[in-house]
């Protein structure tokens, strides 16, 4: 398994030290883009790491918040895109439907790209109803690091969020989650 972290707004400075991947967080909804996310990624890449980049899912408008996290999230060649599914500031979801049809969107909008899924245990359990999570399931369960207690395939798992979230990814090396981003 390699290592890496997940990024915000909340960490406009971190370390990518002993990272493989770096996935940062760059749209959310319809009109939220993480103003660090350009200099986040710029430090991920120059530490060597893989990049991913996120987008926050809202219920409603699920074409235009696949363009628009497209559009805006700044993907190079090689980076990983995810939809990160989750309740929402105000107490909502979006459904698992609209989880499904942002994937095929993105998948749409960027099939250079490979398209992840990331959520929580309890949503993967209780909230899906296809099991579609694109190119790879990136599940959260702060249990022991690579053992999330889930009956699924999955490529990477946050294990914890403290001091900030970590994840591990299950690749042989970096170089394999290179091959793999690159859909070669």
């Amino acid at each position: 398994m390699i290592n890496g972290i997940d990024v915000s707004s909340h960490q406009p400075q971190y370390s990518a030290s002993g990272c493989d991947f770096v996935f940062v967080k760059a749209t959310e909804g319809r009109s939220y883009s993480n103003p660090h996310r350009a200099d986040q990624a710029r430090r991920a890449r120059e530490a060597g790491c893989v990049v991913g980049f996120y987008h926050f899912l809202w219920p409603g408008d699920i074409a235009e918040q696949a363009r628009y996290f497209t559009e805006r999230c700044g993907a190079e060649k090689g980076d990983v895109l995810a939809a990160d599914w989750e309740v929402t500031a105000d107490g909502t979801r979006a459904s698992g439907e609209d989880k499904d049809r942002f994937l095929d969107e993105v998948r749409e909008l960027r099939p250079d790209h490979r398209v992840i899924l990331y959520c929580n245990r309890t949503f993967w359990r209780r909230h899906d109803t296809s099991s579609a999570a694109g190119d790879g399931l990136w599940i959260a369960d702060y249990v022991t690091k690579g053992e999330p207690r889930i009956e699924a395939e999955w490529r990477f798992h946050q294990y914890t969020d403290t001091p900030l979230d970590k994840n591990v990814g299950r690749f042989r090396d970096k170089d394999a989650l290179r091959a793999w981003a690159k859909k070669s």
